[in-house]
């Protein structure tokens, strides 16, 4: 059975209200909060082994996007200040050299207010709903081009690529290696990210 999100809230903020109320939390707070469809969203602290798999997805495009001069990778930290109004901290994503140009330029301290090519978000008891169906329709909306969901239980990668209509049809590896369409030289195997 899939754990429900420990908090969401009643009342709607829009993204200046909901810097400012992350802003007024205490530093001991550990959660994780998103703003979804106006929405706060708090996420606690990820059970074993979704560390481990963040941080091989990671290191493994970071090398290889700072090896081809692509672009950057940034982690589970870096948020999102989407054009539809939703903030995100998805768990790895990437921003090409000539999206990450375009601007607008990044402020120290603040979100990122540019949209991601390419997010991964790993599944855990208290995400997976969520990564499958809201924060899905929030990236397609806004025009992600590659999308990941990552399943570290069933240890399986499904990559949704951006079409004229929204995300295609997902396409699921258990094995073998990930095929990108937003980074196609990538050589990223299933069991490489799953090896504990």
């Amino acid at each position: 059975m899939i754990a429900e999100t420990a908090f969401r809230s009643e009342e709607r903020f829009d993204q200046a209200a909901f810097r400012r109320w992350l802003d007024a939390r205490p530093q001991s707070d550990i959660n994780h909060y998103e703003l979804i469809n106006g929405r706060i969203v708090m996420t606690p602290p990820a059970g074993w082994p979704h560390g481990s798999v963040d941080s091989a997805i990671a290191a493994r495009l970071h090398e290889h996007v700072r090896r081809h001069r692509l672009g950057i990778v940034l982690g589970s930290s870096a948020g999102y200040d989407l054009p539809s109004g939703d903030t995100v901290e998805p768990d790895v994503s990437f921003i090409s050299s000539k999206r990450f140009a375009a601007g607008p330029k990044p402020a120290a301290g603040q979100f990122l207010r540019i949209v991601p090519n390419l997010v991964v978000e790993i599944l855990s008891p208290s995400t997976a709903r969520r990564d499958r169906t809201e924060k899905k329709k929030v990236y397609e909306h806004n025009r992600v081009d590659e999308y990941w969901i990552v399943d570290p239980v069933r240890k399986e990668v499904t990559v949704f690529d951006l079409a004229k209509r929204g995300y295609a049809a997902g396409r699921s590896f258990k094995s073998g290696r990930i095929r990108s369409r937003v980074l196609p030289r990538l050589a990223l195997s299933v069991g490489g990210i799953f090896a504990v």
